[in-house]
């Protein structure tokens, strides 16, 4: 028998080595979530201790003060004043301790410590399901808190412990937030530039608009008898299993606008979708939109149009709300195309 390696030699050595890395994978994960679990109850015992003393507030203060004095001397580096209030929040944020263990373990320290401060309980069981499930990293997960990414659903899950049901309301989100563009805020975009940019960033792009959406093309042409049509882009929904067509706009919503995703829509069932594929859905991702225009068009209960609108920058929590708030001025349900 020959020594040297065969194919079927390096198939083997490939199945051990990648046994060895899922064992490592598993073990980091259960390194991670054991620490989650001893800073949950480093805050448990703090929370307790600090309930014995008269003065609370300035007891707790000097009890935090000196538990990292003296963690520091012996742990080294970790246990800060900062960390330490982490650690107690952290529990008041989870005091059961049946809900530690459906905590999910796929996620690190560096998650939770953004999660705990969520204030509302369903936006902080949605992104802590959403960070597991789709392998956010806590930049990722910073970001999507702070640019309201739960509010900005169409229809978030009503239950605390709910996740969102896969439907077009549940994923999809208005307004959308394209900081990572680079674009400035004051100065006029022409679409071209706009879908450029979007495809420069495609990555990004992608983890803003959600779970399960897979880019198919740019400028996708659909053609009738007589005619052509470009789509700006085209995307696959993968859970939803159909196409997703977005038609950029840098100015207001119009009728026209709608007319035309209408048709497109249309064009794209009729001619591309194929036998096992849901009704096409299509996005008009527009710079700004008249709810009036959404509420008396084919927009109005049309279960495959919507329109959104698309934000350049970061927006404060107060800006935040304001577009929220003008989202529903009209008292629009959120059923259908009513973004």
């Amino acid at each position: 028998m020959s020594g040297s390696l065969t194919s079927p030699d390096d198939a083997f050595f490939g199945s051990i080595r990648e046994i060895l890395a899922e064992a490592r994978r598993k073990a980091a994960t259960s390194v991670n979530f054991i620490m989650v679990e001893a800073y949950w109850r480093i805050g448990a015992r703090i929370v307790e201790q600090e309930q014995k003393g008269e003065a609370r507030a300035a007891y707790g203060k000097e009890l935090i003060k000196e538990l990292s004095r003296r963690l520091g001397d012996e742990f080294g580096r970790g246990f800060s004043m900062a960390n330490l209030w982490n650690f107690r929040q952290f529990y008041l944020a989870y005091p059961d301790e049946e809900k530690l263990y459906t905590l999910r373990r796929e996620l690190g320290w560096s998650h939770y410590r953004l999660i705990m401060r969520v204030e509302e309980p369903k936006a902080r069981a949605y992104y802590l399901h959403e960070a597991a499930g789709q392998g956010w990293t806590s930049r990722q997960l910073e970001r999507n808190i702070r640019s309201g990414w739960h509010q900005r659903l169409l229809k978030a899950p009503e239950a605390e412990s709910e996740a969102a049901p896969l439907s077009p309301e549940n994923i999809f989100k208005d307004p959308y937030i394209l900081e990572f563009l680079n674009l400035p805020e004051d100065t006029k975009t022409h679409e071209r530039d706009l879908e450029s940019a979007l495809i420069d960033k495609l990555q990004a792009f992608l983890l803003e608009l959600g779970r399960g959406f897979s880019f198919v093309g740019r400028q996708f042409r659909i053609s009738s008898e007589t005619s052509h049509f470009y789509i700006d882009l085209v995307f696959y929904h993968y859970l939803l299993k159909c196409f997703v067509l977005i038609d950029l706009k840098i100015d207001k919503l119009a009728h026209q606008d709608i007319g035309q995703m209408d048709m497109y829509v249309r064009m794209f069932d009729d001619l591309k979708r194929g036998a096992d594929d849901n009704p096409t859905l299509g996005i008009i991702l527009c710079a700004d939109k008249d709810q009036t225009i959404v509420r008396y068009s084919v927009l109005h209960g049309n279960e495959q149009l919507f329109a959104a609108k698309y934000l350049t920058i970061l927006p404060s929590e107060a800006e935040l709300a304001r577009e929220l708030e003008a989202r529903h001025v009209l008292d629009i349900p959120t059923e259908g195309g009513e973004a």
